[in-house]
């Protein structure tokens, strides 16, 4: 499935019209009628209290269809007009001069009324906002600021309905600038927008769903038009490497975790035990020789490689050691637990000498010793992945964490092409970027995720499907995919606050198993 800003939207919107031959006025009747089909299907009683508030755009032009509807279904709908009638323009005007000619009531919201609107926002049991739509740009102007705070002291209270988008948040980038619906749920119409999942938008959007209104999703192969991909269920289970039941233990590859530090035993812990959880045929775990005794008891599954060190981080001998066992490596995680030493950077320029095509994972500290010798990236011909937090992410371009947060989508598409490497930018709704132009961003995972370790957890399970077989895109899509599910399905047998990463690592190991 792919996700759409306001620009694609009306490519696909413009090609249906003049190319398939379908008016936009059937659009919207289409678009109104399956607001309509979720309204009842979902109503409280088979007589729900149902306010409509309508712009004068296209996004109004749905709701006066929805209104209309509705009275034909027997319902006594309150239509809240929040524009002066004369703004109602195209489409929307068609539809406004249908429910007016039958005599239908209107209810003419002015910023001097909000008393009464609040009054009828009491008694209703279902709210449809349909006042901007995906064409919002810059602050929301009054009346339509106060109605939208007025309406969202009932958010939690009684289901606000958005229509394709809540009104206020932007569909190219998420941002909220001053106001914005606070939706019980979103009814997107072809393709759920970005704005979803970037910024504020999935503080605002509750549920969301997709319906078809007969505009093909086909075209968008015609069009030639460029957007993200999302993440989804039949996605994931198309690319996730499989096994062949007559496979061995070097069938499925074998994971090279490197890290941990005198202060950090835990994260290289994690990412092993995360890569032999999710299939690695063996996962051997490198570490310095001073916390080498403290895992090796606890943990037996795995390999081990203890190497020189220094103040309890790795020392410059550990590369002569390394480079006698890189052949047996197919996958490279480095970086969880490794901290950051005074040789750190002069060290990772020297690993990546003795590298052979590997694919390597780069997480953590090992970002960091990475930040000022980036160019050495182009000349390495294996597949390199980067998964990189907001903070980690603002070191290596040496710009601020709000700057990362506010373009997250062009920032990992940017860097994905520059470095040539496949970007994980983690945070809520992580975005995956491919050196070719690829993106895909991740609905799944909530702050049950929102643990040291946790990342740790996914760099394991990038790798080990990488050895397993799968490419780098595959690899990266569906380890986030199901690191997310597993945080989320076992944080309602723990609660959000009390999934750890090992609770992550079993909930994988379920997920795994679903998909079988």
């Amino acid at each position: 499935m792919f996700i759409a800003g306001q620009r694609e939207m009306q490519a696909l919107d413009r090609y249906t019209i003049e190319n398939i031959g379908l008016p936009g006025v059937v659009l919207m009747e289409n678009a109104g009628a399956r607001i309509v089909e979720e309204i009842i299907d979902h109503a409280p009683h088979s007589n729900p209290q149902v306010m409509i508030l309508a712009g004068g755009g296209n996004n109004g032009g749905d709701g006066f269809v929805i209104a209309r509807r509705l009275f034909d279904l027997g319902l006594k709908p309150i239509l809240g007009l929040v524009v002066d009638p004369k703004r109602i323009k195209g489409d929307a005007l068609v539809h406004y001069t249908s429910y007016k000619n039958r005599g239908l009531p209107i209810f003419h919201i002015r910023k001097e009324q909000l008393e009464r609107l609040q009054d009828e926002l009491e008694r209703v049991d279902i709210i449809v906002d349909a006042m901007l739509g995906t064409g919002v740009k810059g602050p929301v102007r009054s009346p339509i600021d106060a109605i939208i705070n007025t309406v969202n002291q009932y958010a939690g209270k009684k289901m606000i309905l958005s229509v394709d988008i809540p009104s206020g948040l932007s569909s190219d980038d998420g941002s909220v600038e001053g106001v914005a619906i606070q939706a019980t749920k979103t009814i997107s119409f072809v393709l759920p927008k970005k704005g979803f999942f970037l910024q504020a938008g999935p503080n605002y959007i509750g549920e969301w769903q997709v319906v078809d209104i007969s505009v093909p999703p086909s075209i968008i192969d015609d069009l030639h038009v460029k957007m993200p991909r999302l993440l989804t269920r039949s996605l994931i289970r198309s690319a996730i490497p499989k096994r062949p039941a007559n496979g061995h233990k070097g069938t499925f590859g074998h994971v090279l975790v490197l890290g941990g530090s005198r202060s950090y035993v835990g994260a290289p812990i994690f990412a092993a035990r995360s890569a032999f959880s999710s299939g690695a045929g063996l996962v051997t775990l490198a570490v310095p020789e001073n916390i080498y005794p403290l895992i090796a008891g606890q943990n037996p599954e795995y390999l081990y490689l203890p190497l020189d060190e220094v103040e309890g981080h790795f020392a410059d001998q550990a590369i002569e050691t390394l480079s006698t066992k890189m052949p047996q490596m197919d996958t490279i995680a480095l970086g969880p637990g490794m901290g950051r030493f005074p040789n750190g950077e002069a060290w990772m320029k020297s690993f990546f000498s003795i590298l052979t095509g590997q694919s390597v994972v780069i997480d953590a500290d090992a970002l960091y010793l990475m930040r000022n010798q980036l160019d050495m990236l182009h000349t390495y011909e294996g597949d390199i992945i980067f998964t990189p937090h907001p903070g980690e992410m603002a070191t290596l371009l040496k710009c601020s964490i709000k700057e990362v947060e506010k373009n997250r989508l062009e920032i990992a598409e940017n860097f994905a092409k520059e470095y040539q490497l496949y970007l994980v930018l983690k945070g809520h709704r992580s975005i995956i970027a491919t050196p070719d132009g690829k993106t895909y961003i991740n609905p799944h995972g909530h702050d049950a995720l929102s643990k040291g370790g946790s990342g740790d957890v996914l760099t394991g399970m990038i790798a080990s499907f990488l050895a397993q077989g799968a490419s780098a895109e595959e690899a990266i899509i569906t380890a986030a995919y199901l690191h997310a599910k597993a945080g989320e399905e076992q944080a309602k047998r723990l609660s959000r606050y009390g999934v750890t990463p090992l609770d992550i690592i079993e909930g994988i190991r379920k997920q795994l198993n679903e998909m079988m």
